[in-house]
């Protein structure tokens, strides 16, 4: 069904349409692996929703259910992890949505009856997702036929897969009209009134150029304050809400990095070496590249001036089936073979037609395209022309398809390959992932000798000894440190470097970790002082090519962090209070007057200027993001100095030279602009205050 072929390569449009996708994971842990049957419903527990259990075979059969869907979107086969991590949050955010809004709705009588849907997919208001499914590429226009000749064909010759992926369309349809009908309604009770309009418009065109001087809290040391604990409890407990904090735990740990020894570097050159002959003796130097060698056969002509000299020296002073090496590159050992010798331009001049599948339904029926466009120019058409009216690529279908002059590596090689190889003036057509191209050289530049070289290459990676030697070395630190205080002796005694991560439990990676997700898992499952366990029971876990060795260290609960646990963060908060406090009353004492110059030669420092400085503004060229300053300014009146400003970077002296009028009195314009600006935040805002009302308890966790 080649329709439905377009609504998967478009499928991307559907999801953004209705909900994004956020990246968390959902997977069977090991409790299941007993029966589920042995399981108590609460053990089978997802999430619970304002009372509502969310269990997991319901949970797992909807995550199958999309996953089909979006092989269907993305034409695969198999999902890798990062897949599967949205596909689960998309199942999760849509689980949440129903419930957060599904008695929103009902209260509020919001419904999609089945006439409506009839409407938004083939009536008078079709749907934006049915209007990009179905737009003509042609004429720009839905076409309704398309339409109905593709429900028809569901009802006779669909498959069941085909059906369920309509269904989903339809039901997404559905649920994102239910959406807008409630923003609607939000959005009708929300006014702006001509006073803030006006009051809006005053902000905008009134914009100050002002001087200021500065004393950043960076100028004064940290030493310099004096910071009391009573303070510090005092700051803690009026700024609780700062410190609030979700579930998270502190793990300490060491790498063990399985890195190429000396040996494996040697065992790599030996095998290069033993292979030469074979390399030196065989023809199909391509395939034999392609199987043997860590990089693929380049089918690509070099200048000598392209080549270091020791190898442009063997290179052209060779001849075809002539090998050099090995030698080491980087970390890789390579064996170099001439494969071929041409002679080539640096350049070439070329004009093309581009023929866009989608626009004639196929590549078959763009390659048809192509052909009979290359007959017409073959029989005297002009190629100007016949580009101007048909290629898809605009940059050059107005100047008659022309390219202009371009070097090798500019373009893609199958249209490289067509222009620098075939002859001037012919036509040649090739296929890019751009489309089909009609392809005519026109001029070429002055060739120049070039080689081929087939480059057989293996990198220099850590064999099988390396891994159990690495093992064996953690594996020893593992089992002589069984908890906490042994872990950390021994990284002192042995100076290992110890590395810290605060990690939530929802987290997907321990950053430097890839695919870490089992570490997080088990800091999770373990006490403090605990040597971390793995699935399989063992204390050595292995990501990439690293193992680890890990022990928990700290355990945060959900909610107002303690003050021992953020003492460091209210040290910092209050001495920058201390600093401002001193740097005002410094700034203070040394304002006499309004001479801006001369207080600032009393505080060691220069005036500054910014201009054009208004209240709609969220940060000041030069000074950052400084609401304090951009809000003093707004009231200042022309020659106004302003007592010292705490800000955010540091304490400034303000003054206002010059203020500019704007002319805008569009109240009107202002009043609606400020009333879109309302619906758009209040669409979110909305939903997310839904949210909060409804008590959600996220289980995922316990099985990934």
């Amino acid at each position: 069904m080649a329709t439905l072929q377009r609504i998967r390569n478009r499928a991307g449009l559907l999801v953004a349409i209705i909900i994004g996708l956020a990246l968390v994971a959902f997977i069977l842990g090991d409790m299941l692996n007993a029966g589920s049957s042995l399981l108590k419903p609460s053990q089978l527990e997802v999430a619970d929703i304002n009372g509502t259990s969310v269990q997991y075979p319901d949970f797992q059969r909807k995550i199958e259910e999309t996953a089909e869907i979006y092989k269907m979107n993305t034409g695969r086969t198999q999902l890798d992890d990062n897949a599967w991590t949205q596909v689960r949050e998309q199942v999760w955010q849509e689980i949440v949505r129903e419930a957060v809004m599904g008695d929103v709705y009902e209260e509020l009588g919001l419904t999609v009856t089945a006439e409506e849907l009839f409407d938004l997919v083939q009536g008078s208001n079709i749907h934006p997702i049915i209007q990009q499914l179905f737009t003509n590429p042609t004429t720009g226009q839905v076409d309704r036929t398309a339409v109905l000749q593709f429900l028809k064909s569901l009802e006779s010759n669909a498959t069941a897969q085909q059906k369920a992926y309509w269904l989903y369309i339809e039901d997404q349809i559905k649920k994102e009209r239910l959406l807008t009908k409630y923003n609607n309604l939000v959005r009708q009770g929300l006014y702006v009134t001509q006073t803030e309009a006006q009051a809006s418009l005053a902000e905008k065109n009134r914009s100050a150029n002002i001087q200021y001087i500065s004393l950043p809290y960076s100028s004064m040391p940290d030493s310099a304050v004096a910071v009391t604990d009573k303070e510090l409890r005092a700051y803690y407990d009026a700024h609780k809400d700062d410190y609030k904090q979700s579930a998270s735990r502190t793990i300490e740990y060491i790498v063990f990095p399985v890195t190429a020894s000396e040996e494996d570097d040697t065992n790599t050159r030996k095998w290069l070496e033993d292979a030469k002959e074979e390399f030196a003796a065989i023809q199909d130097n391509e395939q034999y590249i392609n199987v043997n060698s860590d990089i693929r056969f380049e089918d690509v002509y070099q200048k000598q001036e392209e080549l270091n000299a020791e190898l442009s020296d063997f290179a052209f002073n060779g001849n075809v089936g002539d090998v050099f090496g090995p030698y080491k590159e980087g970390n890789t050992y390579k064996v170099v073979k001439i494969d071929d010798f041409k002679n080539l331009p640096d350049s070439v001049q070329a004009r093309h037609i581009l023929i866009n599948p989608e626009t004639v339904g196929s590549y078959e029926g763009a390659l048809a395209l192509a052909d009979s466009l290359k007959s017409l120019i073959e029989k005297g058409a002009k190629f100007e022309t016949l580009a101007s009216e048909y290629s898809e690529d605009p940059g050059s279908a107005v100047k008659g398809g022309d390219l202009g002059w371009f070097r090798k590596n500019q373009m893609v090689k199958p249209f490289e390959d067509a222009a620098f190889n075939g002859e001037v003036n012919k036509l040649y057509v090739t296929t890019t992932q751009f489309g089909v191209h009609l392809i005519q050289p026109t001029r070429k530049g002055k060739e120049t000798k070039q080689v081929r070289l087939a480059v057989l290459a293996r990198n220099v990676e850590p064999g099988t000894q390396t891994y159990q030697r690495i093992y064996g070395q953690a594996s020893k630190f593992a089992s002589e440190n069984q908890n906490g205080e042994d872990f950390a002796n021994a990284v002192t005694e042995q100076k290992l470097t110890k590395k810290i991560a605060r990690v939530g439990e929802n987290d997907r990676e321990v950053v430097g970790l890839e695919q870490s997700r089992s570490l997080i898992r088990a800091a999770f499952q373990s006490d403090v002082d605990d040597i971390l366990v793995n699935n399989e029971g063992s204390t050595i876990f292995e990501f990439g090519d690293n193992f680890v060795v890990a022990t928990l260290t700290g355990v945060q609960a959900e909610g107002v962090a303690s003050f021992e646990e953020v003492k460091l963060r209210v040290d910092l908060a209050v001495r920058k209070e201390n600093k401002a406090k001193a740097l005002m009353a410094k700034m203070k004492e040394a304002v006499s007057g309004e001479d801006m110059d001369a207080i600032a030669e009393k505080l060691g420092t220069e005036v500054m200027a910014v201009n054009g400085v208004n209240f709609t503004m969220y940060s000041i060229p030069a000074l950052g993001v400084e609401p304090a300053v951009v809000g003093t300014v707004a009231s200042l009146q022309k020659d106004e100095l302003s007592a010292p400003v705490k800000g955010n970077n540091g304490v400034y002296l303000l003054k206002v030279v010059s203020v500019a009028e704007g002319e805008d009195t569009d109240v009107a314009t202002e009043q609606q602009r400020l009333a879109q600006a309302l619906g758009y935040r209040a669409a979110y805002q909305a939903y997310e205050a839904q949210r909060k009302s409804v008590e959600i308890e996220d289980k995922r966790a316990k099985f990934y």
